[in-house]
């Protein structure tokens, strides 16, 4: 770009880029950035109160002093500040904790702690690329859709008519009901859960099995588990399968066995409702008002939580577990070499279903940001949210997939 006049009497030629970056329109205090990326233009105007002086040693946007330079960076989006950036000299950026703490603040917003769990080790340019997408996606207007990009995409879903069925997203019609030969359903009661993990789907009922699917088949019936009680909630892991029954268990499964049952541990007084799990830890809710986890590597339970209610659904990423209670409140939850330390509770969840018939989108900071709300005309039983796509199980009988407009 040609230089323009500095105010002071005298034009000034602007750095030459490096990269794909150029310094534009430069006064007295202001200057406006362009920075290109396959065809995307960044413009990013920045005024200061001091100025470089041109001399002949400054040359590239490094010469910027690095204030401005963290400003100008800040307004760029996260996944070209992780994936391009490095690459044109900058890396810097990337691996500057303060600059990635002050963006994460400015999306949750000044009011709200982020994050609700502990700081230590955390991921902040996952953090806000995650949050970034979650914002790009949800806010404003969202659509219904009924195909996929993806080949081969399917939704399952499972009901008290005791079937589990495959739907195809991409034609948005019925793939297949799921049954060995012979059978008239899924199973011999209410499916109640379902938990994948690659090709495996596993489907859990009130008739006190564990039923397994092969997805790259077709769906094939792979295997029967007998649990000697009603399954409320199935977890699949890349090395167990990991089933909540009515009779307070916790069991484990190793689906690739003749005899699958690994071990079987009762840590509650009443039915285990929810559960998640890692490679180190299990972590149980269950309807007497606890929550347990337990030490898969020690073999032994560490510790048990008493709360005012009891937990209908969990998740468990890094150090934070998240869960919703039967009285429709959201509890955070540390989680830190097998000590798990309640934080706070609010009234809203991150991806969330109510009786109240809505589905709400938030943010996870404390309190949680709202994005989106959807309304129903009965009440939410069920979501599933993989790769930003999010299929909602209501109560009129339907399941609805939802993608953000692009």
């Amino acid at each position: 770009h040609a230089g323009q006049e500095t105010g002071q009497g005298s034009p000034w030629q602007p750095p030459v880029a490096r990269g794909k970056m150029s310094i534009s329109r430069v006064f007295s205090g202001v200057c406006q950035v362009e920075i290109r990326h396959k065809g995307d233009l960044y413009s990013v105007l920045v005024i200061t109160s001091k100025f470089p002086s041109p001399s002949a040693e400054s040359s590239g946007l490094l010469s910027l002093p690095w204030e401005i330079l963290t400003h100008i960076v800040s307004y760029l989006p996260v996944h070209f500040v992780v994936n391009v950036l490095p690459k044109v000299s900058l890396k810097a950026f990337f691996t500057d904790r303060t600059s990635w703490q002050l963006r994460a603040q400015r999306l949750v917003g000044l009011r709200a702690a982020f994050p609700v769990g502990p700081r230590e080790d955390f991921d902040w340019p996952g953090a806000c690329l995650q949050m970034e997408q979650l914002i790009t996606c949800w806010s404003g207007e969202v659509e219904v859709f009924i195909a996929n990009e993806g080949r081969d995409a399917v939704c399952a879903t499972a009901s008290r008519d005791w079937n589990v069925k495959l739907w195809d997203l991409e034609l948005g019609s019925l793939l297949q009901t799921m049954g060995r030969q012979g059978d008239f359903s899924s199973h011999r009661g209410w499916v109640w859960c379902l938990a994948s993990q690659g090709p495996l789907l596993a489907s859990g009922g009130f008739d006190s099995t564990v039923r397994l699917w092969d997805l790259q088949a077709g769906g094939a019936d792979r295997a029967l588990i007998r649990t000697g009680a009603a399954v409320l909630c199935l977890s699949c892991q890349p090395d167990m399968l990991l089933a909540g029954t009515f009779d307070k268990r916790v069991s484990m499964y190793d689906t690739r066995a003749a005899a699958p049952l690994v071990k079987s541990i009762r840590m509650h007084s009443n039915a285990v409702m929810c559960l998640c799990a890692d490679d180190k830890y299990i972590i149980s809710g269950s309807k007497d008002c606890t929550v347990a986890v337990y030490d898969r590597r020690a073999g032994k339970g560490l510790k048990r939580l008493r709360l005012s209610s009891y937990l209908l659904s969990m998740s468990y990423s890094g150090c934070e577990v998240w869960a919703g209670d039967n009285g429709g409140m959201l509890h955070s939850f540390s989680m830190q070499a097998g000590t798990l330390k309640p934080v706070s509770q609010f009234d809203v969840g991150l991806y969330t279903c109510s009786s109240d018939c809505t589905v709400k989108v938030h943010i996870p900071c404390a309190p949680p940001r709202t994005l989106s709300t959807l309304h129903y005309q009965t009440g939410v039983h069920g979501l599933s949210v993989e790769a930003g796509v999010l299929a909602i199980a209501s109560g009129d009988v339907r399941v609805q997939v939802w993608r953000p407009r692009k």
